[in-house]
């Protein structure tokens, strides 16, 4: 019975020192190398000059010119919204104006001149006339009475022909005035229909459709996206209360799931000074210094926004610290230690070790 005993208080032994065996001590040197202080936030991809397409009229859409994917031109038509009211009214301002042309017009403006150039002519016959009766009247060779009479001749030529350039110059206010009226509002016309035709505000591609033909279209709602074709950037959202420490030309470190294994760098170019009240964060564009061969609007994004770096400090791995202020040394010693920055992977230690001390993460 002893004996059996002791056999297995051995083995229970033999198996607890296995298992201790079995768990391996980590261990790590003190080293010295770059550490950097950095700020996190997501984003994703937008191209550059992206923008939402929107209807300047509510209608039917009517015609789509093109597909996604497509690369088009500033100024070139993506859209057609029908609206025959539209159309009609432009036609309606396009009759008008030409009936009221002032050129179209000019004959009757050419009727009072030659009305003008009459009287005149009669004018200054009934003044010559009245002059030499004048004369004779002077020398009593004629009567009164028929002074007086070429001298009513003479007034009333001279009315009539104020009278024919007051109404040539009324009829040429009127038809300038009638012929620029109509132009303008053949322009309204124009203009009114033009809003039923939307076009491209810049040279880039169309990365989405988001109506179909035939659906009603209104002011609120957007028909598509478009954007630069071969231009991005880093749209990233950053919480209040670390907005204070991002400047502009900052290093920026890009992680994306659409390159697992490769990391890209941009640069800080724009902040947005403006809280966005429901999310608390704030609106950071970047440009990529080295860009993927490959993106698209949307993709998502996580960042590491560099806000301060170290060189040649003493460095170890952040899994080596314990409770925030000690570490083990490879003696079983625990020491406190001074921390400083801190990133992911690695915190650096201002005093407490040197650079020859190991240390052990110790076994639980």
């Amino acid at each position: 019975m002893e004996l059996y005993l002791f056999k297995r208080v051995f083995i229970v032994g033999f198996l607890l020192s296995l298992s201790a065996c079995s768990k391996k001590t980590e261990s790590t040197k003190v080293n010295f190398g770059t550490i950097t202080e950095s700020v996190y936030a997501s984003g994703i991809i937008k191209s550059q000059d992206q923008y939402q397409v929107f209807a300047s009229v509510n209608g039917i859409l009517e015609t789509i010119f093109i597909s996604e994917g497509d690369e088009v031109n500033k100024n070139q038509v993506l859209f057609s919204i029908s609206n025959e009211t539209s159309k009609l009214s432009r036609e309606n301002a396009q009759l008008l104006a030409n009936f009221n042309d002032f050129e179209g017009n000019s004959s009757k403006l050419k009727d009072l001149k030659l009305n003008i150039d009459f009287s005149k002519n009669k004018m200054l016959s009934d003044s010559i006339n009245f002059k030499r009766q004048k004369s004779l009247f002077e020398q009593k060779i004629i009567s009164k009475s028929q002074f007086e009479q070429s001298e009513l001749l003479y007034q009333n030529s001279k009315t009539q022909y104020n009278s024919a350039l007051i109404k040539y110059n009324d009829l040429k206010k009127q038809l300038n005035f009638a012929d620029q009226q109509a132009k303008r509002n053949l322009q309204i016309s124009e203009k009114l229909e033009s809003d039923f035709v939307i076009k491209s505000e810049l040279k880039g591609k169309v990365y989405s459709i988001l109506k179909e033909k035939g659906e009603m279209v209104n002011t609120q709602t957007p028909i598509a996206v478009v954007g630069q074709a071969s231009d991005f950037l880093v749209e990233m959202q950053i919480d209040e209360n670390d907005i204070v420490r991002i400047k502009k030309g900052q290093k920026i470190i890009i992680h994306m799931d659409s390159y697992k294994d490769k990391t890209f760098e941009a640069v800080v170019v724009k902040i947005n000074p403006f809280l966005n009240e429901r999310s608390k964060t704030f609106t950071v564009e970047a440009k990529f210094v080295n860009m993927p061969e490959v993106l698209y609007p949307n993709l998502s994004l996580e960042a590491n926004i560099i806000i301060l770096e170290k060189n040649n400090t003493m460095t170890i791995p952040r899994k080596f610290l314990i409770d925030n202020n000690y570490v083990m040394k490879k003696s079983g010693k625990k020491v406190k230690v001074k921390t400083g920055l801190m990133d992911f992977e690695k915190v650096e230690i201002l005093s407490g070790i040197s650079k020859n001390d190991y240390l052990i993460i110790p076994v639980e």
